[in-house]
């Protein structure tokens, strides 16, 4: 069998400090919301120049607590990538809410703003543009389409979190 991905130089490299930090957090039975997550928390939003970041156990949970916390519901429509990991569309419709599907752009695969304001209706609730491999969907344009339509936008950076955006935000 041909193995996906092998990642076991890269772990040889930091294998004794991961270890040590995995046989800390064990021994202190501090799971969840202890020192560790405290810190990741601190740390994290310092790098994306954020007052906040919250550690989530995916980024599925990550979406659905967005899309909860703008109040996404049954028929609500919801602008997604067709390509993406199917969690973007999977927590959409886990919240009896209708993913709508738009086209990417070849050159990056990222979501297609054309595509995006072509499918907005009455009944589109939030936009989620997908950030892949280390680079950003077309944020300007997204930003000033959203505000536009009164439409909240949702980044979904699972996949290229801390990707600067042209004006070298991240």
């Amino acid at each position: 069998m041909i193995p996906l991905l092998d990642l076991r130089r890269q772990y040889e490299t930091i294998a004794a400090d991961i270890e040590a930090r995995l046989i800390g957090v064990a021994r202190s039975q501090r799971y969840v919301l202890g020192p560790e997550t405290e810190q990741l928390e601190r740390s994290l939003a310092a790098y994306l120049g954020t007052p906040h970041a919250i550690a989530v156990s995916s980024g599925t949970d990550a979406l659905l607590m967005a899309l909860m916390a703008f109040g996404i519901g049954p028929g609500d429509e919801v602008i997604v990538p067709t390509y993406s990991f199917f969690a973007t569309a999977g927590v959409v419709a886990r919240l009896h809410a209708v993913p709508v599907f738009v086209d990417v752009e070849p050159s990056t695969l990222t979501i297609d703003v054309a595509a995006v304001a072509g499918a907005i209706t009455s009944r589109t609730k939030a936009i989620v543009p997908v950030h892949l491999y280390g680079q950003g969907a077309a944020l300007d344009e997204l930003v000033r389409l959203a505000d536009d339509h009164g439409i909240p936008l949702i980044e979904d950076a699972a996949q290229a979190l801390g990707a600067r955006h042209r004006d070298g935000r991240r």
